[in-house]
């Protein structure tokens, strides 16, 4: 006859949670989307700096007209 205290049998079932919790973590984990890092354009932050002032119509103008060649 094998006889237990039934300490076994609670770790078989804590081994399960772990595994599970392992699984759970992973799938998580791996479905998580990065941020997407938007870079801006030149002509928005073109834009940006002629809206903050940073520099005259005349310059804006005249960037803009290159970048959109």
């Amino acid at each position: 006859m094998h006889y237990s205290d039934g300490n076994f049998y609670g770790m078989h079932f804590i081994w399960w949670l772990f595994w599970i919790a392992v699984v759970v973590w992973f799938i998580v984990a791996i479905s998580r989307k990065k941020p997407e890092t938007k870079r801006e354009t030149p002509l928005e932050i073109l834009q940006k700096r002629y809206a903050n002032g940073e520099i005259s119509r005349e310059e804006y103008e005249a960037t803009k007209k290159d970048l959109l060649k």
